[in-house]
């Protein structure tokens, strides 16, 4: 019997920062239990060179990234989503399109690195987004995700936050 696969999008406005280090993350984390995509409501077109440092200088490889709509995972041959993270206030607040499969979301806000200035403040800023959300991927994926209610999940990825905010 082979392991399910779970399936993660992680969003935010313009998928050009904290949901690119959210889809490195889970993808390196999830240990092939969890494969991750990120998407934007209104992409930039870019990622963030900061954020590919930072990934780099942690050795968490993203070969793959670019900065993409979220249109990618609503049609017909996207990937079925199991969960999607908004990581950035404007996300969790837009009006999201209907997901297939009604997929299980929680909101991890997590401040937006990408336009502190100086650049040494800059990549701070990126550090710390990095380290939060290390911290809550690392609790996700170690949950018994093949075990648990939808309404388990949702719940356990809110706590994650909370706590981690605290």
């Amino acid at each position: 019997m082979t392991a399910k696969t779970f399936n993660v999008l992680v969003l935010c406005t313009g998928n050009s920062a904290r949901s690119i280090l959210g889809e490195a993350l889970f993808n390196h984390l999830g240990g092939g239990r969890v494969r991750a995509f990120s998407a934007g409501s209104r992409p930039t077109g870019k990622v963030n060179p900061v954020a590919l440092e930072t990934l780099a200088k942690h050795g968490v490889p993203l070969p793959e990234a670019r900065s993409k709509s979220w249109d990618e995972f609503v049609g017909m041959h996207a990937p079925k989503i199991d969960f999607i993270f908004t990581v950035c206030a404007s996300a969790a607040g837009e009006t999201c399109p209907i997901w297939p499969g009604h997929p299980t979301t929680a909101h991890w806000g997590i401040d937006d690195p990408a336009h502190v200035e100086p650049m040494e403040a800059r990549r701070a800023a990126f550090e710390k987004a990095y380290a939060l959300l290390r911290e809550r991927v690392e609790a996700f994926v170690k949950l018994p995700l093949e075990t648990l209610s939808t309404a388990e999940i949702k719940a356990a990825a809110r706590k994650i936050h909370e706590e981690a905010a605290a």
